[in-house]
């Protein structure tokens, strides 16, 4: 089984509904949240996938994750990224939305 790490990395105004309420069910409320999934929240991710960006970690990244930042009910709070966002609004590799595989690690190293 898969394990997903998910980041928001666009904010709260003008997000549909349907969009906020699956963003509420990730837990991913506030901006540079994010959390460690399995295979079946994929089509959640899928729906808020203008939202977030998403790829696949390893254990050893969990691990190393978890002596880095603290989590609380899951979710991890992050910093914004050093060197900041290429764009909030382009899917990956122009942007940051979306699925980046796993580039996703290196994206979050740059957060913590």
């Amino acid at each position: 089984m898969n394990m997903y790490a998910v980041v928001r990395i666009r904010g709260r105004v003008d997000v549909a509904k349907e969009t906020e309420d699956t963003l509420k069910m990730l837990k991913l409320t506030r901006l540079y949240r994010m959390r460690i999934v399995d295979d079946k929240f994929l089509p959640m991710i899928k729906k808020a996938k203008d939202f977030v960006t998403w790829g696949e970690v390893s254990d050893e990244f969990v691990t190393e994750l978890s002596k880095k930042r603290k989590e609380k009910n899951g979710v991890y709070a992050l910093n914004p990224p050093r060197g900041g966002l290429k764009s909030s609004k382009l899917a990956f590799p122009k942007g940051d939305l979306g699925y980046r595989g796993k580039k996703i690690e290196e994206f979050i190293k740059k957060m913590w």
